[in-house]
C-alpha cells in the first residue's frame, strides 16, 4: 500500500485567524489564492457576507508537512481534543535545556495568543518533559 497523505482539520468558530496562529506557530503559510485573485481578501470580498471567513487553510511551504484546514462551524469547543498536536521543539534536548526551550517556545505561542495549562517534568524514561497549552480557540497542543 502506498503512503498516504493527511490533513489535520480543525473545527473552529474564526478560521482565518485560527490559521494565522497556526502559521506562526509552526512556520506555515497560507496556500495561494485561488486562479484569477491577487489575495485572500480580494477572494472574500467576492464572497457572500455570510460565505466569508467559512473555511482557511495552513500549509508548510517545504511541503514536508501535512495541510491544515480551518473551518467555521457553529457550535463552541465543549470538550478535551481526543486528538492535538504534539509541536517538536526540542528534539534532542534533555533535562534543563529541554525545558528551557519549550518555556521560551511557549511564551511566543502565549504572545500569540494561546494559554499555558500545565507543564510536565521529565520522568525518563518515558518522558523528557512537555508543556500543554491552548491554541486561541481551546485547542489542545503539547509542546515537545
Amino acid at each position: 500500500m502506498d503512503v498516504r497523505q493527511i490533513q489535520v482539520t480543525f473545527d473552529c468558530a474564526d478560521p482565518r485567524a485560527l490559521s494565522l496562529f497556526w502559521n506562526a506557530a509552526l512556520g506555515y503559510e497560507l496556500p495561494p489564492p485561488p486562479p484569477g485573485f491577487g489575495s485572500w481578501d480580494e477572494f472574500s470580498e467576492s464572497l457572500p457576507p455570510e460565505e466569508r471567513n467559512g473555511a482557511s487553510a495552513s500549509v508548510d511551504p517545504t511541503g514536508a508537512g501535512p495541510r491544515l484546514f480551518f473551518q467555521r462551524v457553529p457550535e463552541p469547543k465543549s470538550t478535551k481534543n481526543r486528538v492535538h498536536l504534539d509541536v517538536r521543539v526540542a528534539p534532542g534536548l534533555e533535562g534543563d535545556e529541554r525545558m528551557a526551550a519549550l518555556e521560551a517556545e511557549c511564551e511566543r505561542l502565549v504572545a500569540l495568543g494561546a494559554t499555558r495549562l500545565t507543564r510536565y517534568e521529565p520522568a525518563l524514561p518515558m518522558s523528557h518533559g512537555f508543556l500543554v497549552l491552548q491554541d486561541p480557540e481551546g485547542n489542545e497542543l503539547c509542546l515537545d
